[in-house]
């Protein structure tokens, strides 16, 4: 891993109406980290991740992604950028009216001009990195089980061979079982890819195992950026209740067994 930053978003303040969500966030992405996102409920988590891919317009501040200032960059560049990135929305997001395979072929569709065979077997191929079978693959949305529903939506993600990918809460709605298969495979295939991963999540566990660094987001601001040491040790409220209430007793405890 190196210190380059693969996002660095400086001051950002988002707000909806007289209603401020993020006042001033302050927080940078290393190339080839995982590193993961938390907040409270309606803190602001998804708010960040939608508008740094530009879904919601901020107010004031600036976002750097892959060395480009998107508020400044031209309609062609920020295009050139969306290509070298990919998506996992929460729930997975799939097209209802699309198969599996189709959903995956739909960033090939609107980025780049290939013959539908050719897009056909890099579907298939990035079906296939996920752990998805050939017989997955003229299935509707409706007719995947929610653990089949986030593959699909990483497949969909990795189709275009991002460099830097955003996953929003990737295991939410996953049974712990299922949860752990998907932490896993996020990690081989950050490994193996070379990945940068940016990920909201609320589970403990995926912390633990799979980022490099975790972000802490309350009363609309970055409290706390670092490694889970850093966590324990902030002193901030919101951070002390997260990492240390009663649901992070397993996570203290084996992070105790691993320290030197």
């Amino acid at each position: 891993m190196t210190n380059d930053k693969v996002i660095d978003v400086r001051d950002l303040v988002v707000g909806f109406g007289p209603r401020i969500v993020l006042d001033r966030v302050t927080f940078d992405v290393r190339r080839g980290e995982v590193f993961g996102f938390v907040g409270g409920s309606g803190s602001g988590k998804s708010v960040l991740l939608r508008t740094i891919i530009g879904l919601i317009p901020r107010r004031s501040g600036t976002i750097e992604v892959l060395g480009t200032r998107l508020d400044t960059a031209t309609p062609e560049q920020r295009r050139g950028i969306e290509r070298r990135w990919g998506v996992l929305f929460q729930q997975g997001a799939l097209f209802s009216s699309l198969t599996v395979l189709q959903n995956v072929q739909f960033p090939m569709i609107e980025y780049l001009d290939l013959p539908q065979r050719l897009m056909d077997e890099m579907a298939a191929a990035k079906l296939d990195m996920v752990g998805l079978r050939k017989a997955d693959h003229n299935k509707m949305p409706s007719e995947l089980s929610g653990g089949m529903t986030k593959r699909v939506a990483l497949a969909r993600a990795l189709a275009l061979d991002p460099e830097l990918v955003f996953l929003d809460e990737p295991t939410s709605g996953l049974d712990p079982i299922s949860a752990g298969d998907f932490d896993a495979l996020i990690k081989t295939l950050q490994e193996t890819l070379g990945l940068t991963v940016f990920m909201i999540t609320h589970d403990l566990q995926s912390l633990q195992t799979i980022c490099d660094r975790v972000g802490a987001l309350a009363d609309g601001r970055v409290v706390a950026a670092g490694s889970i040491e850093t966590m324990l040790d902030c002193d901030h409220p919101w951070v002390q209740s997260y990492f240390r209430g009663r649901r992070a007793t397993a996570l203290i405890s084996q992070f105790a067994h691993t320290e030197p």
